[in-house]
């Protein structure tokens, strides 16, 4: 049985543009950890481009919604003049949150990429799968994208936190 080569071609490009973003939001999470803050990073991404950028900042804004994927939305947001996000990703290295989780519900965020689980806190997969309730609207979801160099920032950012 042979495969169509358009089908064996398109698949690729598509991971590499899922790669491309991801490494953004590695890039992201690089500026938080710069600043002393959990390396958490994620753009948003719509029409094939970035249209913003954020890091966990929730300790030098000493605000509890902080979060990288939640400051990417609310400029992508502005950037679209609307809270309406239906045609956007996010791409973000770690498992969202339940409050992020929940903002990107309300946005209406049509795809979730992300790169390591959290086991502590995150809803996508870990401790429940807040995706798949009967909201009306439902995202599609992909984790583990770019994982060990998610987990490898992280893991050196602890490291470095404790021998402190």
């Amino acid at each position: 049985m042979s495969q169509d080569p358009d089908t064996i071609m398109k698949f690729p490009e598509n991971q590499n543009h899922k790669i491309k973003f991801m490494k953004a939001a590695l890039a992201e999470a690089k500026k938080a950890a710069d600043k002393n803050e959990v390396p958490v990073g994620a753009v948003v991404v719509y029409q094939g481009k970035i249209i913003a950028r954020g890091h966990n900042q929730r300790e030098s804004r000493q605000a509890f919604h902080s979060h990288a994927e939640f400051l990417a939305m609310m400029k992508a947001a502005a950037k679209l003049k609307s809270w309406r996000l239906e045609d956007c990703e996010v791409y973000v290295t770690m498992e969202p949150c339940p409050m992020c989780a929940g903002a990107m519900i309300q946005a209406r965020i049509k795809s979730l990429y992300y790169g390591i689980k959290d086991p502590k806190a995150g809803v996508a997969e870990s401790l429940v799968n807040l995706f798949d309730l009967p909201f009306n609207h439902h995202i599609k979801i992909e984790g583990g994208l770019l994982e060990n160099e998610s987990k490898a920032l992280l893991q050196a950012f602890f490291k470095q936190l404790r021998s402190s």
